[in-house]
């Protein structure tokens, strides 16, 4: 069984980054893995794909809703922030923006906050660098932010249903370190990105989407959901031998690879509620300030890069480094207030 789940978990790690059929399909192959890894650790119970079943329902419903109301109402949110960057300080507005789009990606997922994000950065029209800068701040800021709640991010999702938590749960239990790194990243955006752009006029609006694009979209969130909820249950005894017994400090560190690899699929297969509070924290936030670092880290850091024409190598440029700061700075945080 075991060397079972290690080939699924090793298929799982590294195709969706080596192979581009299975990275432009993740949410089928997650499904399939999942099934594969309850079948393997005699899981795939009616209990179990029932659950699976439900899991993905409200996220899927905030990321529709969502992505809807954002159609119906772009030309007006795109003139509203016009208006804001002319009426605000322009450095104040770029905090505002960071800040704000972390905190309420939790209620709007952080699949639009993404979406929002990509419609202000088209409004301002700052030059190339500041461009880059303020995306990937924002996109570190949306990560975190949208674990606090489970229709936040598929994450989020995954965390709460293994842990048979409350709604509020991962509010409480990361809340108190993700708010403020969420609003240092916003003194941080207003401090390096210059708001000097073109200016004088809206910028390029973004394309409208299509209610095609807005359906398919919640559908594979859906999907993706599914998966990770089969794929946590099949990897539950594989989490027992293997990461129980670690120490916070190393599973934080472990959880770097969330740089490269999207870190709801990492969550789905390492959280257990046999794990105590200070190993949870750990995992959760090494798993959510690194998958800020590269593009395929997190959904916002893909959909706010394809968007804008952001390549690999200008989001690692300054993506590692403010990752790195971030996670030794909070693993100093682990050491003296959680170990």
């Amino acid at each position: 069984m075991i060397l079972g789940l290690t080939i699924i978990l090793i298929l799982v790690l590294f195709l969706p980054f080596t192979v581009h059929k299975v990275e432009k399909n993740l949410e089928a192959f997650l499904f399939i893995m999942g099934l594969l890894a309850a079948a393997i650790s005699q899981v795939l119970t009616g209990a179990l794909f029932t659950k699976a079943l439900v899991d993905p329902v409200h996220i899927t419903l905030a990321v529709l809703i969502a992505g809807l109301l954002f159609k119906w109402f772009q030309s007006s949110i795109e003139k509203g922030i016009l208006g804001m960057s002319r009426a605000i300080p322009a450095r104040l507005f770029i905090a505002l923006v960071v800040i704000i789009l972390g905190l309420i990606s939790s209620i709007i997922t952080a699949i639009i906050a993404a979406i929002v994000l990509v419609v202000i950065v088209s409004v301002l029209r700052l030059e190339r660098k500041s461009e880059i800068r303020l995306v990937i701040l924002a996109c570190f800021s949306i990560g975190l932010g949208a674990a606090l709640t489970p229709i936040g991010e598929p994450l989020s999702t995954i965390a709460v249903s293994k842990l048979n938590a409350d709604f509020f749960y991962l509010l409480h239990l990361i809340g108190p370190d993700v708010i403020p790194a969420v609003i240092l990243f916003g003194i941080l955006a207003a401090i390096i990105v210059n708001p000097k752009g073109n200016g004088g006029s809206l910028g390029a609006s973004m394309e409208s989407e299509s209610y095609k694009e807005i359906f398919i979209r919640a559908f594979k969130v859906y999907l993706f959901v599914m998966g990770l909820t089969l794929l946590g249950a099949g990897f539950e005894p594989f989490i027992e031998r293997y990461l129980l017994g670690l120490s916070p400090q190393i599973l934080y560190w472990i959880n770097m690879i969330s740089a490269v690899l999207d870190n709801a699929t990492l969550a789905a297969a390492e959280i257990s509620p046999q794990m105590t509070d200070t190993t949870l924290i750990s995992i959760l936030l090494g798993l959510l300030i690194s998958g800020g670092m590269l593009i395929p880290g997190n959904i916002p850091n893909i959909i706010a890069a394809g968007k804008l024409n952001i390549t690999s190598s200008e989001w690692a440029r300054f993506g590692v480094p403010v990752g790195l700061i971030a996670m030794i700075l909070y693993f100093i945080v682990i050491l003296l207030f959680y170990v």
